[in-house]
C-alpha cells in the first residue's frame, strides 16, 4: 500500500469522500471524527500525513495541530478550513499546518495538495540538495534536518523548505508569489501563508524576530535571506 492518511473530521460525509479519493489515488486511510480520538490513532500508528478539520466540537482542529506538533514534529499537516475565513486559516498556519484547503472544496484538488505535501516531504523531492550552511544554521536536504548553533530545530515540511530555498538563494529578493510557486508549487494561492510561515522560522533561527537579520523584509517587494558575517 501507498502512504498512510489520517482524515480527522466530524462530517462523516466529507471524511467518506476524502478516504474513497485518496484511496483511489493508492493511500491508506484511517478515519476518525473527534480530536481525542485522532491523537490516540496517531499515538498508535504514526501517519505519514494527517489531514485535518479545523471546526469540530470538543477539542478543535487548532488544539488537535498543536498537540501533534508536540508529539510528531515533522509529521505533515493538510488543514480544512472554512471558505473565505482567513483568521482560521491563519490561525490553522500559525500551529503549524504545512497547507489548507478551503471548503467546500474538490476532492481532486485536496488530493493534489496531498500529493505536494508529501512529496516534498520525500527525499526524492526535496528542492535543494546537500548540507547548506550559514554560520551555525545548516540544513542537511538528504536527512531533512536542521541546526542552529548544534542544537535541532522542529521545524514543518514547508518551514524546512522555505529554510532550504532561501539558504540556496541567498541576496535576491524574493516576493511572496514567487515563493509561493518556488517552495510551495502554487501558481496562485492565499500569499499570507508565505507571511504566515516566514514568521514561524524567524521565530525558530532569530535572535530577535521582531528584528531580523537573517529573513529581511524588502519593503514592497518580499523577503531576502542574508547571509551571517561568518559566511561571507
Amino acid at each position: 500500500m501507498g502512504r498512510y492518511v489520517l482524515v480527522v473530521d466530524d462530517d462523516r460525509t466529507v471524511s467518506d469522500v476524502v478516504r474513497r479519493y485518496l484511496e483511489q489515488d493508492g493511500c491508506r486511510v484511517r478515519l476518525s471524527f473527534d480530536g481525542p480520538d485522532a491523537l490516540a490513532a496517531a499515538e498508535e500508528e504514526p501517519p505519514d500525513l494527517v489531514v485535518l478539520d479545523l471546526m469540530m466540537p470538543g477539542l478543535d482542529g487548532i488544539e488537535v495541530c498543536r498537540r501533534l506538533r508536540r508529539r510528531l514534529p515533522g509529521l505533515p499537516v493538510v488543514m480544512l478550513t472554512a471558505l473565505g475565513d482567513e483568521a482560521d486559516r491563519v490561525a490553522g498556519l500559525e500551529v503549524g499546518a504545512d497547507d489548507y484547503v478551503t471548503k467546500p472544496f474538490s476532492p481532486r484538488e485536496l488530493v493534489l495538495r496531498i500529493r505536494s505535501v508529501l512529496r516534498r516531504a520525500a527525499p526524492k523531492d526535496r528542492g535543494p540538495t546537500g548540507v547548506l550552511r550559514d554560520g551555525d544554521l545548516t540544513a542537511d536536504t538528504d536527512r531533512r534536518v536542521a541546526e542552529r548553533g548544534g542544537q535541532p530545530l522542529s521545524l514543518t515540511v514547508r518551514e524546512f523548505d522555505l529554510l532550504a530555498f532561501l539558504l540556496a538563494n541567498p541576496g535576491r529578493a524574493w516576493s511572496r508569489a514567487e515563493l509561493l510557486d518556488r517552495v510551495w508549487g502554487w501558481r496562485f494561492g492565499d500569499q499570507s501563508t508565505v507571511t504566515v510561515h516566514v514568521r514561524r522560522l524567524r521565530e525558530k533561527i532569530e535572535d530577535h524576530p521582531a528584528q531580523p537579520r537573517r529573513i529581511v523584509t524588502v519593503w514592497g517587494v518580499g523577503y531576502r535571506y542574508e547571509p551571517s558575517e561568518a559566511s561571507r
